[in-house]
C-alpha cells in the first residue's frame, strides 16, 4: 500500500494505460480522480475500479475543465500528491499529408493540454508530490508518419528537465514515463490508417521490440507506481522507458 492516503489525479483515465494506471493506485491506497471526455467510458472505468475513485468529465484542452477539476480536488481534498499527466491522441500523417488542423490537434493535446493541466494542478501540490508526464518512444525514434506526434512527444520530455529544474524548490519532482508499443485500443485506430488488420499490427509491431512482444498495461502501471511512490525519491527531470528496449537496443 505504497499510496496510502495520497491524492491522485490520472489525466484520460479512463481506457488505456491511463486506466491500468489509476486502477493501481487505488489498489496501493490511493483516492484517484480520473478525467475523460466521455462519460460512458468514465462510468465503465469507475465500475472496474477497486478502491476509492471519482471520475470527472473533463477536457484537458479547456482552460475551464481543467479549473473546475482542480478546484473539486482541492475542495474536497486540499491538496493533490500525485498528478500523472497522460491524455494524449496519436494520428499519423505523412508529411505531405499533414494540414494546419492535423498539427494544431495534435500539439493541442499532447503539449498544450499537458502544460497546463500541470500549471493548473501546482499550486495545490505539497512538498513530497509526484508529477508524471506521459510520453513515448517515438519521441527518440524517426518512425514514418509521426512527424507531429513525435515532436509533441519530445517537447513532453523537455517540460520534465525545465520543470525539475523550476519546481525542485518546491520540492516537487517531475518525471517522465516513456511507453513503447503496448496492446491497448490505440493499435486498432492504427490498423485503420494502414489498411491492416488489427492482429496483424500487433505481430508487426512486436517486430520492433526486442524482447519481441507487446507491454501489458500492467507492466506500465508498475513503473509509474515506482515514480508516484517514495520509491523514487531522489528522482527527477528523467525519464523511464518502458519498452522492452525499443529505443535502447
Amino acid at each position: 500500500m505504497r499510496l496510502t492516503d495520497k491524492v491522485a489525479l490520472v489525466t484520460g483515465g479512463g481506457a488505456g494505460l491511463g486506466l491500468a494506471i489509476a486502477e493501481r493506485f487505488a489498489a496501493e491506497g490511493a483516492h484517484v480522480y480520473i478525467t475523460g471526455r466521455r462519460r460512458e467510458v468514465l462510468d465503465a472505468a469507475t465500475a472496474s475500479i477497486e478502491g476509492k475513485v471519482t471520475a470527472i468529465v473533463a477536457d484537458s484542452t479547456s482552460s475551464s475543465d481543467l479549473d473546475g477539476l482542480i478546484d473539486t480536488i482541492r475542495e474536497e481534498n486540499g491538496r493533490l500528491d500525485v498528478l500523472v499527466a497522460n491524455a494524449g491522441m496519436i494520428e499519423r500523417a505523412d508529411f505531405g499529408e499533414v494540414s494546419e488542423e492535423h498539427f494544431d490537434r495534435t500539439f493541442e493535446v499532447n503539449a498544450r493540454g499537458t502544460m497546463f493541466t500541470v500549471q493548473a494542478a501546482l499550486p495545490f501540490m505539497p512538498v513530497g508530490g509526484s508529477i508524471i508526464l506521459v510520453g513515448s518512444v517515438q519521441a527518440s525514434k524517426g518512425l514514418p508518419g509521426s512527424t507531429t506526434y513525435t515532436a509533441a512527444k519530445a517537447a513532453v520530455r523537455s517540460y520534465a528537465r525545465v520543470w525539475a529544474a523550476e519546481f525542485g524548490d518546491r520540492g516537487l519532482r517531475v518525471n517522465v514515463l516513456s511507453p513503447g508499443p503496448f496492446d491497448t485500443s490505440i493499435i486498432d485506430g492504427q490498423a485503420e490508417y494502414f489498411g491492416q488488420d488489427p492482429a496483424e499490427l500487433r505481430a508487426q509491431m512486436a517486430t520492433l521490440v526486442p524482447m519481441g512482444r507487446l507491454g501489458r498495461p500492467e507492466e506500465l502501471a508498475s513503473a509509474a507506481l515506482f515514480l508516484a511512490s517514495d520509491d523514487s525519491s531522489f528522482m527527477t527531470g528523467a525519464e523511464l522507458p518502458i519498452d522492452g528496449g525499443m529505443a535502447q537496443v
